[in-house]
């Protein structure tokens, strides 16, 4: 039986490069946020801001709503520093490996940190 992953333990590539840039700015509007990355890769505005409202989705991305000329906008911001980031990874994919394989992957973490 196939186990499925939980969704923020798979980030694509312009995810990771989104929430980097959020820990390095802490709050970016899409357009902000547009000017960080187009540097590094050719990447759409509405790709961004599709983006963002997919990690906002995974829990990953924070964003309040503010009023501007012509309607509201987003300001977004990382919902965890990258050190809380990281280690929040590191506990769901050990939580998913003792889930997944028991005693096997309990024996393996104890003589591996044993050393």
């Amino acid at each position: 039986m196939k186990q499925k992953s939980a969704p923020y333990l798979k980030l694509s590539p312009l995810e990771q490069e989104v929430l980097k840039c959020l820990w390095d700015k802490e709050k970016m509007y899409v357009r902000e946020m547009y000017n960080c990355l187009k540097g590094k890769r050719k990447v759409a505005l509405t790709s961004i801001a599709v983006i963002l409202d997919r990690l906002h989705k995974k829990g990953l991305v924070e964003r309040t709503v503010e009023t501007s000329r012509g309607g509201f906008r987003y300001l977004y911001g990382a919902a965890k520093n990258q050190v809380e980031f990281e280690k929040h990874m590191v506990e769901n994919a050990v939580n998913g490996l003792i889930t997944r394989f028991g005693k096997s992957a309990l024996s393996y973490f104890n003589e591996r940190f044993a050393k």
